[in-house]
């Protein structure tokens, strides 16, 4: 009877080893699984941040494309104005709608297509081109008034200029010329959007002189080298230290934005513009690579400007010139 008591008292707890034995198995199994599905949830997090941080990168090399939203106003009730820029690399023309409050808009322009200095051997062939060009402009339905000439202050140094401008006065037209301080301030008076006057500043770089212009209770504007500088000896590095000097004249309040026109900046803008877009944001000077000798300098000077100011916005505006300023500035 003892020994049945004592089997009696030991035989449930025995059991409940023997049962508990396969549970804890189980339970161990479970949790290491568990550890194991961790461990996977884990390393898949880990896989997804990653991915998440390659998708930013790549979102981020997408928007390396920045964009500038502005719409200027539109002219109401314009009238129609041409003008020609004789340049120091040829001829650039443009058609523009201006109403009186001075908005406008371009209805036509030609970057220095129709034809260039190259093209023009003697006055026959000068009075025969010219003749061609103020055509197309009547064709657009801008009359002989409203036509203007503006022979550029680095034209001015070209032989051919004297001549192109002798058989406009005998056609009856006045020419224009204009100095470099003229040119930078009716760049300002195109480019720069009234919105900007406080912060932002304009650059246009020509083939004879890069022009800068801010405003400063009026209109200050300063003369630099221009992008065809090789012609005259000049070395990048002192090219690089006249147009570095000449920028940081610029106001420190002045430098948030930069609006940019002339032949080089146009090239930049062409290569990375978005379809039909008015403003394009140009890339930092260090990402133009390029053979020709011109594009070179000019982001030579680009580079100077940018260092100088440390403004990291450039905006290329496809319509602007420095002649429409002219048509502005026309009572």
């Amino acid at each position: 009877m003892e020994e049945k008591s004592i089997w009696a008292q030991l035989r449930w707890p025995i059991k409940a080893i023997i049962i508990a034995i396969p549970i804890i198995g189980i339970g161990y199994w479970a949790f290491d699984s568990g550890k194991f599905d961790a461990a996977s949830h884990k390393n898949g997090s880990l896989t997804d941040s990653i991915a998440g941080r390659t998708d930013t990168s790549a979102a981020k090399t997408t928007d390396d494309k920045r964009t500038f939203n502005y719409s200027p106003e539109k002219p109401v009730n314009g009238e129609y104005k041409g003008v020609v820029e004789v340049g120091a690399s040829g001829f650039n023309s443009f058609v523009v709608n201006i109403d009186k409050e001075k908005n406008w808009e371009i209805i036509s322009k030609d970057f220095g297509k129709s034809f260039v200095y190259e093209g023009m051997a003697n006055t026959a062939d000068i009075r025969t081109g010219l003749k061609d060009y103020i055509g197309a402009m009547f064709d657009k339905g801008v009359k002989s008034r409203n036509i203007h000439f503006v022979i550029s202050s680095g034209a001015q140094k070209e032989p051919k200029t004297a001549l192109i401008s002798s058989e406009l006065k005998k056609m009856g037209y006045v020419v224009n010329l204009v100095t470099a301080e003229q040119e930078g301030k009716l760049a300002l008076k195109c480019v720069l959007p009234k919105s900007y006057y406080d912060n932002s500043f304009v650059v246009d770089i020509g083939s004879g002189n890069t022009k800068i212009s801010w405003i400063s209770g009026d209109v200050k504007s300063a003369e630099a080298p221009g992008a065809k500088y090789y012609e005259k000896d000049l070395k990048d590095d002192a090219v690089y230290a006249e147009v570095k000097a000449t920028a940081e004249k610029i106001p420190a309040a002045k430098r948030e934005v930069c609006f940019i026109i002339g032949g080089v900046p146009y090239e930049l803008a062409k290569q990375i513009r978005n379809g039909e877009e008015r403003f394009t944001v140009l890339n930092d000077p260090e990402k133009y690579n390029t053979d020709k000798v011109k594009i070179k300098s000019g982001v030579n000077i680009y580079k100077a400007i940018k260092d100088a100011t440390n403004c990291d916005t450039f905006v290329f505006d496809w319509d602007a010139n420095f002649t429409i300023g002219f048509l502005l500035s026309v009572k």
